[in-house]
């Protein structure tokens, strides 16, 4: 089973700036202590094929935002840390796809579950951020699909969109 889901939103400050942020480890960076306990690469510094370690905050599930039952806490500890892999950034069009490596996901009986962030030049001093979650779930797992969220994705974005507006060079 095939889906997607996208948010998208518009910020003021250029294109240009914003892929400083959205193109690059940064991204992930700034959301840490805040979204994140820790980012870590094992592997690249930010190009296609980089793979990083995401540590999340104790009490956070970046999945599944039910209150806790049995199938919740067994969630949030396959979200506790997992991988994930930039497979694609291209900084022309300004988009990059980061797809999960191993765990989080791919623990649920994902084939594949992927996040594209998209920059999107509306003119010289705004842009729109985009975000869209591609995934393929496995035949007999498709109850899992209660775990796909684009909020976590949401909350990025904004956390992201501030801290471009906040730090803007005018």
């Amino acid at each position: 089973m095939n889906g997607t889901l996208s948010y998208q939103t518009a910020v003021n400050v250029p294109a240009s700036e914003a892929w400083l942020i959205y193109g690059t480890l940064q991204l992930a960076y700034i959301c840490v202590p805040e979204l994140f306990e820790s980012i870590k690469p094992l592997k690249g510094n930010g190009e296609a094929g980089t793979i990083i370690q995401i540590t999340t905050i104790p009490g956070i599930c970046l999945s599944s935002p039910r209150e806790l039952d049995f199938v919740t806490k067994y969630v949030r500890s396959l979200f506790y840390m997992y991988e994930d892999k930039l497979a694609m950034v291209d900084n022309k069009t300004m988009m990059k796809q980061v797809e999960a490596h191993k765990g989080g996901y791919l623990s649920l009986g994902f084939n594949m579950f992927g996040v594209r962030f998209e920059v999107i030049k509306k003119n010289e001093t705004s842009c729109i951020t985009k975000v869209t979650i591609i995934y393929d779930l496995k035949e007999g797992y498709i109850a899992n699909t209660v775990h796909v969220s684009i909020e976590p994705f949401i909350a990025l974005v904004k956390y992201s969109n501030n801290y471009l507006v906040n730090n803007h060079k005018k």
